[in-house]
């Protein structure tokens, strides 16, 4: 992705919640950051719904915003663009959810959000920066997260909004994921039948998946990203080791080798071949 001939780009990458810009995307923003294109960062949610050990609602939206400012500076990104809708949560119907933030009415989740407000808000964005790239996620949302299905359906409508010329979907390859839940899987107590058959059914085929990024060069960097989201690693409790803890007790030759690779389907290419190593093909020379 190294510039060529004072090539200088603009990656906009639109994600659900704090600290999925780090487990999905973050070796190829920090390499995009490293090689001289400007990054910037739009967050959907508040993340007032995800784990912790701590408060929840509020106090846990105030800190994982902290928390996404600090790994955003791991990663080298220029802007962070926070929409501070709900966070749709995952565990329970979406309509059995309360929000404990403020008195009085609120609105629905993002999930329940218009495609059209949404796509609204991020092609102001995209105008704004004259963004070359925009990543967002496959159509399943990788696992199915209502939110990350959101975000597929508004970073598309968004691009056609705003004229972005290239439209990348970070999804992970699904021969990997089942590979390493067989692994997992020896573990009694580590990953539930429910989530592991909700994961190993979701993100995409190798043979769909258009990029695949080499990012080794960068792990240090997402590594520190991954770090910085402490609310969503945190053991203790009932809950023991989270995803994100599990992956920082890796030891870092085998966490560069595991997460060396980040993966993409390029809206509107059709896949076959090698898979392109880099996010910026599709603007090159244009």
């Amino acid at each position: 992705m190294e510039r060529t001939g004072g090539e200088r780009f603009v990656l906009v990458s639109f994600h659900a919640h704090p600290d999925d810009e780090a487990l999905l995307t973050g070796g190829t923003l920090a390499r995009a950051a490293a090689e001289g294109h400007r990054v910037v960062l739009v967050v959907a949610t508040d993340g007032a719904a995800g784990l912790s050990d701590g408060p929840g609602g509020r106090q846990l939206a105030q800190r994982r915003a902290r928390e996404l400012e600090r790994s955003a500076r791991a990663l080298g990104v220029a802007r962070v663009v926070r929409l501070g809708h709900r966070d749709s949560g995952y565990a329970a119907p979406v309509e059995d959810r309360v929000d404990d933030r403020a008195d009085g009415p609120v609105g629905p989740v993002f999930s329940r959000l218009p495609v059209e407000r949404v796509a609204a808000e991020l092609a102001q964005v995209l105008r704004q920066e004259g963004a070359d790239v925009l990543t967002s996620y496959d159509a399943r949302g990788g696992y199915g997260h209502p939110d990350h299905v959101h975000v597929h359906r508004c970073g598309a409508a968004a691009a056609a909004l705003a004229g972005t010329p290239v439209v990348l979907e970070a999804t992970v390859d699904r021969t990997l994921v089942r590979a390493a839940l067989r692994v997992v899987g020896l573990l009694p107590g580590v990953v539930g039948e429910v989530t592991a058959r909700r994961v190993g059914e979701g993100f995409t085929a190798r043979q769909e998946i258009t990029h695949r990024v080499d990012v080794r060069a960068h792990t240090a960097a997402k590594r520190a990203a991954l770090t910085a989201h402490a609310s969503q690693s945190e053991t203790g409790g009932v809950r023991g080791v989270r995803g994100i803890g599990l992956l920082l007790l890796l030891p870092r030759p085998l966490f560069r080798r595991l997460l060396g690779r980040e993966w993409f389907v390029e809206r509107g290419r059709a896949p076959g071949g090698r898979p392109l190593d880099d996010v910026f093909a599709g603007v090159r020379g244009r």
